[in-house]
Order: C-alpha cells, then sequence, then structure tokens
C-alpha cells in the first residue's frame, strides 16, 4: 500500500462528491486492485469485478469513516473487489463430470418411463381450486401461470395487492387447498 499522503488526500474531496478527486485516486488505486484480483483471473472476468469494485467504492464514499490507518479507501476497495470476485467464483462454480458417467445418466433417465397423469386427481384439484376464495385462488392462480418467470411482487401488482398480501394470499390458497385434497382422500407428502 502506499502511505497516507499519497491517496487519503483525495478522500474529503470524494467524500464531498467530488468525481474529479475520485478520477485521480482511481488513477493511483487501479494498479493494486488489480495486482489482488490476480489470483481470481482463471475463473472470473476481473475487469468486470474491478469495474464494480470502483462504482461501489464510489457509492460508498462519501458514507466512510476513516480508521485512522493510512488507505482507508484503498483497503475498503480492496475488500468490496475481493468480496465481489469470491462471490462471482461462487455463482460460476460448476462440478465437471466425466463422459462416461453423463452418458450413464442420460442412459438412465431414458429407460425411466413416465407415469400417465391421473384423471381422477386432475378433477379433485381442479374442484379444490373453483373452491377457494376469490383473492387466495387468484394469487395461486397468478403463481402457477407465471410459472416461476415472474417474481411475486410483480404479480402482486397486476392484481392490485401489497406483496405482502399476495404472499399470504398464496398461504392462505395453500392450506385450504389442501385441506379440500385431504377431505377428498387426497393425502400430500409435505416435507
Amino acid at each position: 500500500m502506499t502511505d497516507v499522503a499519497d491517496l487519503d488526500r483525495y478522500l474529503p474531496a470524494i467524500a464531498a462528491g467530488d468525481a474529479r478527486a475520485f478520477g485521480a485516486w482511481m488513477s493511483e488505486a487501479e494498479a493494486p486492485l488489480r495486482r489482488s484480483l490476480r489470483r481470481f483471473a482463471a475463473v472470473v472476468d476481473t475487469e468486470a469485478v474491478l469495474q464494480e469494485a470502483l462504482l461501489r467504492t464510489w457509492q460508498v464514499a462519501p458514507r466512510m469513516t476513516p480508521d485512522g490507518r493510512p488507505d482507508s479507501l484503498l483497503r475498503l476497495a480492496h475488500t468490496i473487489a475481493r468480496n465481489l470476485a469470491i462471490d462471482e467464483t461462487r455463482r460460476r462454480r460448476t462440478v465437471a463430470v466425466e463422459p462416461a458417467l453423463m452418458a450413464e445418466g442420460i442412459d438412465e433417465a431414458e429407460r425411466i418411463e413416465p407415469r400417465p397423469p391421473d384423471p381422477m386427481l386432475r378433477r379433485v384439484i381442479a374442484l379444490c381450486r373453483e373452491k377457494l376464495p376469490p383473492r387466495p385462488g387468484q394469487a395461486l392462480a397468478a403463481r402457477l401461470g407465471a410459472g416461476g418467470r415472474q417474481p411475486d411482487a410483480v404479480l402482486a401488482r397486476a392484481l392490485s395487492m401489497s406483496h405482502n398480501a399476495f404472499l399470504q394470499n398464496i398461504t392462505r390458497a395453500r392450506k385450504l387447498l389442501a385441506a379440500c385434497l385431504r377431505r377428498n382422500g387426497v393425502e400430500l407428502e409435505v416435507p
């Protein structure tokens, strides 16, 4: 790290929102930040991590309180960059599978024959869904219709419900549906 006079001298101006001061700080801080990300280069896009770390550093700098040690903002930027790189590494983590094992898994999947749908069960489910009160029924229909492609908050807005009311209606719908199914002889295995 550099000494206090080198980089902490920009801190008051950066905290005040001076973009030029941040640019000057960044021109000196970029090289050490890049070096600190070298060990992640084989796994993540270190350029993207660096850019995101610099952006986040700029955003939090006005709220930062120096701890009395040299290069407060640079140390913070190092921490941000490292944490971003670790998060990105975890997000991209994949498990290598041997080709023979993969082929065996594909063969196994092809041998499994799906069970045909049970028309009686479908009728009971439809009957129980029809018996739901309007708002829980709407919330459940919206969630099932979205098929996981829309967040609950978006579905709630479309139904003119608060997010919390939507979640309460989903919970109520599930309980009512489960009770109706049990009354009609369908036992659910819920973990």
